[in-house]
């Protein structure tokens, strides 16, 4: 507004608009916007050149009434003008300013809740988020044992530089004579991990695992279309692949073809055989994971990739288990073709949470034409522009502040510590198994050995009814057994996946022996509780393992009518966490639908008010 109506040197091309403006300059004023850019990087503001009539400014909530006057003074200077101008100037017009449309104007109430108008101090606020905080079990409290999830530790130390100022406040599209500190970052990380992959080529642009995977399959398909293989649409994928891989395959328009396992958790080779040749002239990808997401190392998995190849096809290898091949093997060694990297899991960015994640590619010679290209910033080789599949993500290496953390854990491990972390986690998974062993089936090891997870085999604590084939005399699952896994302070292990009725763990190289002992003793002492119902000591319904979790609320009630006592509920009495919730019937949530609707008296009252109005009107 005040560079357009009352300095005149630019026209307001948007008539509607929110925090982005495009402006128009006037040849009358300025030769081009080359005239303005310099001025401006000199008062410490980057602008968006669009082309030489057109630049782009963003204001948001963080912009000062400062950083307005400062680019009022570039415009002044590029004009040689001795006019004067301040934001303090237009703050009376602000309120006449009509510059979004009514249809997309709230004009309901918003921000009711009492949640929103209660707290009014920073004390009051630090208290209810850390009430919130109390509520939730993460790994500053206790293990979480998530299968193919590889939730370990973030240390202070990585985490660290992204609350720098210079790492976290720097636009995606800055200069790039202002972003050198990110190019070697960049640099460093894409030759780290193509090392570690054993591939040529790394792009940092899908910004998470499920987006790696997606760009993975695009530059294969795009690879066959510049192959004149148009038509190769299928994907072979194996049912000990990660869950997440068909919807991928789906979305790329593959055709998905399923493979099947044999009972000691191995793709059964002969089945993939077979189907590689029967769609050998369709044949696209094969989607695996390796080691398996049943927890093994796939004796065949080079062969695996020879046939593949064989029958024209190129291998995807799903990198959620990558933390039981550093350092041991890689991806391009065992022959895929493209991987993508969880650097939430094996390289330790926070997990989850909504935040900002990274799920980059490696690539072998075949593909590296094909990785996603940027139209504003370049970060592939010009020979590849023309090949490459195209942008995926906003920005050109994803959320590229995050960086800092995988590149702060592979410089201070270096080879040895990533080697030692391979070898720890590997090793606290086969000694939880060994430990449970002669308590609880574990599936799919291989000669009595598993990868960095294992899986225990809940599917045999039931007993039908000899009278009734369709009654059990008792039933218990994964899910009790993970309900009751909170009442010893534990996030439960992966449920019910890759297998139903199933608890994957996977401990990580950071927990300490203390914690795996502790939650083997955990596992103990809840098949000890399964027993007593086995031996008829007591019900399913009166066992602490369908009444868990047991709250504090439960515990402190006047009425105990359960046949355990509260100290066995409990657990433990000091213990760091308390669930705060009691038994949700899963079952039940999943199979009735519930009407989050307004109230039939509302509904009521609304109709009522609708009437009055229709009377008026």
């Amino acid at each position: 507004h005040g560079l357009t109506q009352h300095l005149q040197c630019v026209e307001l091309v948007n008539a509607q608009y929110f925090d982005t403006l495009t402006l128009r300059i006037k040849p009358s004023h300025f030769r081009s916007t080359a005239a303005i850019l310099p001025l401006a990087y000199e008062h410490g503001l980057n602008l968006r050149p669009i082309d030489d009539e057109h630049l782009s400014i963003s204001l948001d909530e963080t912009t000062s009434l400062a950083d307005i006057n400062r680019l009022f003074e570039v415009f002044l200077k590029a004009m040689n003008s001795e006019q004067r101008l301040t934001a303090q100037d237009l703050l009376t017009e602000i309120d006449t300013f009509d510059t979004l449309p009514s249809s997309i104007r709230r004009h309901s109430a918003f921000m009711q809740h009492a949640t929103f108008n209660t707290y009014h101090s920073e004390t009051a606020l630090m208290r209810y988020l850390y009430t919130l905080e109390r509520k939730d079990l993460g790994l500053n409290t206790a293990m979480m044992p998530l299968g193919s999830c590889t939730m370990k530790l973030n240390s202070a130390s990585a985490m660290r530089p992204v609350t720098w100022n210079t790492v976290n406040n720097v636009h995606p599209f800055a200069p790039h004579d202002q972003t050198k500190g990110y190019q070697s970052l960049i640099e460093d990380m894409e030759t780290w991990l193509a090392t570690i992959t054993g591939f040529d080529a790394v792009s940092l642009q899908p910004n998470s695992g499920a987006s790696g995977e997606y760009t993975g399959l695009l530059c294969i398909r795009q690879y066959h279309i510049a192959n004149g293989q148009s038509q190769r649409n299928v994907c072979l994928i194996p049912t000990s692949a990660h869950g997440t891989n068909p919807a991928s395959a789906a979305m790329c328009g593959y055709k998905i073809v399923g493979i099947k396992c044999d009972s000691n958790g191995y793709i059964d080779m002969q089945e993939f055989k077979l189907k590689a040749a029967q769609y050998q002239e369709q044949l696209a990808a094969c989607m695996i994971t390796y080691p398996s997401t049943h927890g093994t190392f796939e004796d065949h998995v080079s062969d695996l990739c020879q046939v593949v190849h064989e029958h024209g096809g190129l291998v995807y290898m799903d990198g959620a288990n990558l933390q039981a091949q550093l350092t041991k093997t890689s991806p391009g060694k065992i022959g895929a073709d493209v991987c993508h990297l969880n650097l939430h899991k094996t390289f330790c960015i926070p997990h989850g949470g909504g935040g900002p994640g990274l799920g980059p590619i490696g690539v072998n010679g075949k593909l590296k034409p094909f990785l996603p290209k940027h139209p504003v910033v370049r970060c592939v080789p010009a020979d590849f522009e023309q090949s490459s599949i195209g942008p995926i993500a906003a920005a050109p290496w994803s959320s590229a502040s995050i960086l800092v953390i995988p590149w702060m854990y592979i410089r201070m491990m270096g080879y040895d510590g990533l080697e030692r972390a391979t070898s720890m986690s590997i090793l606290a998974a086969n000694y939880m198994a060994k430990r449970l062993e002669n308590h609880y089936p574990i599936m799919y090891r291989r000669q009595g050995l598993c990868a960095h997870e294992f899986i225990i085999d809940c599917r045999e604590f039931q007993k039908k009814d000899p009278q009734n084939p369709k009654q059990y005399v008792y039933k218990i699952g994964a899910e009790d057994i993970a309900k009751r896994l909170m009442d010893y302070t534990f996030h439960a292990p992966t449920m019910s996946w890759p297998v139903a009725n199933t608890l994957m763990v996977e401990p990580t190289e950071s927990e300490p022996l203390s914690e795996l002992d502790r939650f083997c003793d955990a596992m103990i002492e809840i098949r000890k509780e399964i027993q007593s119902v086995e031996d008829n000591e007591l019900s399913v319904s009166e066992s602490p393992l369908r009444n868990a979790p047991h709250t504090m609320d439960m515990l402190v009630a006047t009425e105990w009518n359960q046949k355990y006592s509260r100290e066995q509920a409990a657990v433990d009495p000091y213990k760091s966490y308390w669930p705060t919730v009691g038994r949700v019937n899963n079952e039940y949530g999943d199979t009735h639908k519930i009407c989050s609707c307004l109230s039939v008296e509302e509904l009521m009252k609304m109709q009522e008010m609708e009437n009055e109005q229709a009377k008026i009107l």
